[in-house]
Formats: structure tokens, sequence, C-alpha cells
């Protein structure tokens, strides 16, 4: 018997897996996704989900909060047997998560129990994982806890940023979260409980964040890169002597192992290595660490040759903060 479907979603990582919900035998009766944005301080920003549901004739819900009294009458006027979250950003409560028959599913991009929270694959990243996935998980009152229902792994890639990543997992996540849909509508889906001795959180970052920590190993350092895009990006400071600070995103280096071999009497982490007409390598906590492409403020994103030739890089320039 078809189920009645209520998805929960508003960024693009939710994207393939609602519209994957209208391949399958099920009626999707309603969306709820977060309210349109406009006005000083926001940008502009297409809803897929929005426009994918009025074209199917699927009702569009926007509350400012899902828990609020006319919000849980609505969705309990569409009489859903399932409701399937993924990247909703709010929070259920018991008296949402109560109203579908068969209850809510979630489709996580981390291999539970590790990464609970808003921004499991940027921490993926950042930490250096091998390895990570989707999780489709049944939603209880408590973050990211209840029993997993199907799971999918892949590697991370090298150069993988977050960016990249974050789409790769919307489009794997399908298949799973297609499969385990069929497993409720059939009484066949077996839960899995969490182990909670392994649990690690990923909680929402903050711009801050992105600043570079030159005491840490050239590795750890451009995981860090890739895992701050596409936002908040990392970012340090370029200190030329004669020159106010230069506030500089980087955007793509690599660590380079053998930093002795370019100047071993620099002590100071965030201490430019290296510098020539196309190279730039600054030293961290443990390497060298060499820029390949930058992006001053303000100015677009470049090769570092190209920055060189405008900023007068010597080995007495340093990155970073000293205070």
């Amino acid at each position: 018997m078809p189920l009645r479907l209520v998805m929960m979603g508003t960024g693009t990582f939710a994207l393939p897996t609602f519209l994957g919900l209208y391949e399958t035998d099920h009626e999707v009766v309603g969306l709820y996704t977060q309210p349109d944005r406009t006005g000083r301080g926001h940008h502009h920003h297409r809803n897929l989900l929005k426009e994918a549901a009025l074209e199917r004739g699927t009702p569009v819900f926007q509350p400012e909060s899902v828990n609020t009294p006319d919000a849980i009458e609505d969705l309990r006027d569409l009489s859903p047997d399932l409701c399937v979250v993924a990247a909703y950003g709010q929070i259920l409560s018991a008296e949402i998560l109560a109203i579908p028959r068969l209850g809510s599913i979630n489709v996580h991009a981390s291999l539970l129990p590790k990464y609970r929270g808003a921004a499991p694959i940027q921490y993926a990243i950042w930490n250096g994982e091998k390895e990570t996935g989707v999780t489709i998980f049944q939603i209880e009152p408590k973050l990211d806890a209840g029993l997993m229902l199907g799971k999918v792994r892949t590697e991370v890639g090298e150069k993988e940023t977050s960016g990249q990543l974050h789409d790769r997992l919307a489009e794997l996540a399908v298949p799973v979260a297609l499969t385990v849909i069929e497993e409720i509508a059939s009484d066949t889906a077996r839960g899995e409980k969490q182990d909670s001795a392994l649990v690690t959180k990923a909680p929402r970052l903050k711009k801050s964040e992105g600043e570079i920590n030159w005491h840490q190993s050239a590795k750890a350092i451009e995981c860090h890169i890739r895992a701050m895009q596409p936002w908040p990006q990392a970012f340090t400071h370029l200190h030329i002597e004669g020159n106010k600070p230069t506030r500089l995103t980087i955007i793509d280096a690599e660590p380079i192992v053998d930093h002795h071999a370019f100047s071993p009497n620099v002590s100071s982490p965030g201490a430019v290595l290296h510098v020539d007409k196309s190279s730039l390598i600054a030293r961290t906590g443990e390497g060298g660490l060499s820029l390949n492409r930058v992006k001053p403020d303000g100015k677009r994103e470049m090769v570092i040759s190209d920055f060189l030739c405008g900023h007068s890089v010597s080995a007495e320039s340093w990155f970073g903060n000293r205070n």
C-alpha cells in the first residue's frame, strides 16, 4: 500500500532524495522547508526543493518554526505515514514526531554515531577521515541518536573539499534512503542501536573557525582548508614589513614534508620558509605548507604566482597572529 510521505528539507543536500521520492510508488503529500529569506543581510537563494514541489503540485509549508500550533495542525491535516528529513535546519518537537504513523527518518551525512550535529561533512574532512558516508536513522528527541536503518560508505578524496563531498553524498544518499522507505512500508526495516561510546560531535561552524592555526601540522592545516570550503573559508593574515596585514583566504595548499631543505634556521610557525616568483611556502608546527591558490580580501581568487607579482613577500614576512 503506498505511503503518504512528507519531506522536510531546505538545502541542496536534500534535493536528490526529495526528487527520488517522486520516482517511488508512494505519494508525496507535502514539503516543509525554511522560509524564504530576503531583505537586508540576506542573499537571495533559490529554494530548489520548493520549486520542484510547486512544479509537481505538492503543497509547500514554510513556517518560521515547525513546532508552532499552526504548523503542527497543518502537518496533522496531511495525515502522513512517514516524514523524510534531510538538512531541514529545525529541531522537531516530540509532538511533531508523534504525528506520522510510521515515524520520521533522517538522511544524515556521516557514518553515525560519528559526527552528530549540523556540520558532519566539514568535521570529517577537518579531522582527516579517510572514509565517511550517509546514515538513515529513525528520529527521536535526542540529537541524531535514533536507530540506524541504513548506511552507505565512501572514501574521502585526497583533495576533496566539503562542497564537493556534500554533492557526492547527496547523490549517494538516494538509493539507501529509498531502500529504507520500502523496508518501512513492508515492515521489514531493522534498526541498529548506536554505540554511545563512539559518539563524536559536529556542531554548526562559526566564521571564526576558518582562521588557520599555523602551530598545527601542514597536513592538518591542508585538511582544515578543504573542510572550510565553501564556507566559512580558511583565512589568515599575511604580515609584510612596511604594510598593513593582508587578510588572505587560502583556497588550495599542499603539505611539504622536507621543509628543512629551504631554511633550517626558521623556527616560528607561520614564518616564510621559501619564496620566489612562483611559489610560497610557510612553516607550520610540522612541515611546510605550499600555498597554491589564494584570495586577498576584496580581490579575485588567483594562483600564488599572480599574488606574488603584486606583493613584496620576503623571508621576513609571516602569517598568522603573534599576540
